[in-house]
């Protein structure tokens, strides 16, 4: 087995969460907080929804649900839920330098595993920001193939670290639980994004189900081949792996601090589009009759979002003309914008039809450091405005004020919790590293 990946476990599995710096711990609380709110409010969708109810019937105990009734399940069924619900509203956080929204695969299986182990709050930020190291370490190493979604990779892998680092395996019983879930990786396609198919957030939801299943494989004696990961990610579901740089500037740069975090519920990749939108309409106030064109130019993989006839809602998402059409007559384009009605209200339907979107092969050459796009915005009276920027807001380099965040998760959260409820849960987050079990967080969700 290769020595950077055993480095790699080793690392997950004995660091401490008192040998983390204070910065980085503060960061890690906010990605807490911030996957919390947008799993309890992806818990309300009807899809969601009506999974629970159907996987009721078979329901186990152990771990809980997050969601109105808080259900019991077995610690893998409830961390699958919670991660399907998690990905199912387009909000969670992700790796800003690779394709992987490494929080959400990697929270739900620590939560289930934390609350039946009764792990601490200190056991569960440790795994968390460990887990996303080995996330976005594998993530930069790995080359995925082109039609394949980050759900259920690499970032499935740091799910299965960060859980067997809850169960208190030591290295090698990481490593092994690593291995193990290599047979486990997943091959969804982005072809599922513009057909509107959820299933693709099954992917991300299997990730929490192996960080779950992942540490009782390995303590059953379960054996895995020694080139397990090296083998998966570069010949089955890869198309490469250099692990060469896995281990650089490791215990020193966090990669929980090198993430982005999103206001705009809709696919990253076009936010940056949506930044330059908000300052073109700033400038020139017009009502949604009043605009005759809307042009994008941006990096190819952003370009490639421009359906103007999304299916469904979850399409929605990761249409450009959509979001900048919502944008354009609701003035925002956050969670309760881009939402079902969105797609049956005719301004919004009439405006996609003038957006325009297009590759610029110099913003390509720019990504994945930067993140490019530049709009024109032509009014029927003849005026226009055209703004640029080099990457989106809330991106590492442009963060949010923690004030923005939070308002983010007091939103989300009130779809399942009461205000009371929002404010306690908050303040609980904030204090995580106090807690004596996760159990105890989960008791103060059901109290209200």
């Amino acid at each position: 087995m290769g020595q950077q990946i055993e480095a790699l476990a080793r690392f997950a599995a004995e660091t401490r969460w008192e040998d983390i710096p204070a910065p980085v711990q503060r960061q890690t609380k906010l990605v807490l907080l911030d996957t919390l709110g947008v799993i309890l409010a992806g818990s309300v969708r009807p899809e969601v929804a009506q999974l629970r109810v159907r996987m009721a019937a078979t329901a186990g105990t152990g771990a809980t649900v997050y969601a109105h009734g808080w259900p019991a399940h077995d610690p893998r069924t409830a961390a699958l839920l919670n991660g399907i619900a998690g990905r199912a509203i387009e909000l969670c956080e992700g790796l800003r330098l690779v394709t992987g929204q490494a929080a959400m695969q990697i929270l739900p299986g620590i939560l289930s595993v934390g609350e039946h182990a009764k792990a601490s709050g200190k056991e569960l930020l440790a795994a968390l920001v460990l887990g996303y190291d080995v996330a976005a370490r594998l993530g930069m190493a790995f080359t995925p193939r082109p039609l394949a979604h980050q759900n259920g990779q690499a970032m499935l892998l740091a799910a299965a670290a960060a859980g067997a680092r809850m169960r208190g395996l030591d290295a090698a019983g990481v490593s092994r639980a690593m291995r193990i879930s290599a047979v486990l990786l997943m091959t969804p396609s982005y072809m599922n994004t513009g057909a509107g198919a959820t299933a693709l957030n099954i992917a991300g939801g299997m990730s929490g189900f192996a960080g779950a299943l992942a540490p009782d494989l390995a303590l059953a004696g379960i054996e895995a081949q020694e080139n397990a990961i090296e083998e998966s990610l570069s010949q089955l579901v890869g198309d490469g792996f250099k692990p060469d740089h896995l281990l650089d500037e490791l215990g020193m740069r966090w990669e929980i601090t090198r993430n982005y975090f999103r206001m705009y519920a809709c696919c990253n990749p076009i936010h940056p589009a949506l930044d330059v939108l908000k300052a073109a309409l700033a400038e020139l106030r017009p009502r949604a009759e009043e605009i005759e064109r809307i042009e994008f130019a941006t990096y190819r993989f952003a370009s490639l979002m421009s359906n103007p006839h999304p299916p469904n809602y979850f399409a929605s998402k990761y249409s450009l003309p959509h979001a900048a059409a919502v944008m354009a007559v609701r003035g925002k384009a956050e969670h309760g914008d881009i939402d079902d009605s969105a797609l049956l209200d005719p301004a919004i339907a009439a405006l996609r039809q003038r957006v325009q979107v297009a590759e610029d092969p110099a913003m390509s050459a720019l990504a994945p450091r930067l993140r490019p796009a530049r709009v024109t915005v032509t009014l029927k009276d003849g005026r226009k405005a055209t703004h640029a920027c080099e990457s989106h807001q809330g991106d590492f380099n442009q963060p949010f004020e923690e004030s923005v965040l939070r308002s983010k998760f007091r939103m989300l959260a009130g779809h399942v919790l009461t205000p009371e409820g929002v404010a306690h849960v908050e303040q609980a987050v904030d204090r995580c590293d106090e807690w004596h079990s996760v159990a105890d967080f989960t008791a103060l969700l059901q109290k209200y």
